[in-house]
């Protein structure tokens, strides 16, 4: 496949792209890009719409990149464009971790002064794992809360299967009869998740 560098202006964002980056992801892409480079082209249709990398984009926009390393898909079908932006980032939430290698591997880094922030986890996620405590790296990132929060479930329905998302909806309502509270904190939302998770 070829490489093609393309003006940030060039590129065109899937307008019903469900993926969301809150800042605080964008940042952390950034910050990836300027420690590694630009390991992972944006993927692009025939006429320079995003099929994956919008928070890539949104990275280099935040760093002041004028062009972006792109790789063009021009040979897929609408409907396989469609499928495509939602499994690339499906398929990647549906890997795990062996947090005692991940351990080993972050003390390694650690050891040769190598800046932890950069790898995307949170400050007390980093704690727990280096204090031998074991993390639920599986929960729904923050940014699916906040979207879950402002009645956008098309996020959960992405994140688990359809059991899964019934079975979540329908703790949420019994908390809603029981509270007569209709905006639920995100502290609230995370216990619930945790319960349905078991």
């Amino acid at each position: 496949m070829k490489i093609t560098e393309k003006k940030v202006t060039e590129l065109i964002p899937y307008v019903n792209n469900s993926r969301t980056h809150s800042d605080e992801q964008v940042a952390q892409i950034a910050a990836s890009i300027k420690e590694f480079g630009w390991t992972n082209p944006i993927l692009v249709d025939g006429e320079n719409g995003i099929i994956a990398g919008h928070g890539r984009l949104l990275a280099a926009r935040k760093l002041g990149h004028k062009e972006v390393p792109t790789i063009e898909l021009k040979d897929l079908t609408e409907t396989q464009k469609k499928a495509y932006i939602i499994a690339d980032n499906r398929l990647a939430l549906n890997a795990g971790w062996d947090n005692e290698l991940l351990t080993i591997e972050l003390n390694d880094l650690l050891a040769d002064g190598f800046a932890l922030e950069v790898l995307g986890f949170g400050a007390e996620v980093l704690e727990q794992l280096l204090g031998g405590d074991e993390p639920d790296l599986g929960l729904l990132p923050e940014e699916k809360l906040d979207n879950f929060l402002n009645g956008d479930t098309k996020i959960l329905r992405l994140a688990y299967d359809e059991q899964e998302f019934e079975s979540i909806i329908n703790a949420l309502k019994e908390l809603q009869e029981e509270t007569g509270v209709e905006d639920f904190s995100t502290i609230i939302l995370d216990l619930v998740l945790k319960s349905c998770r078991k």
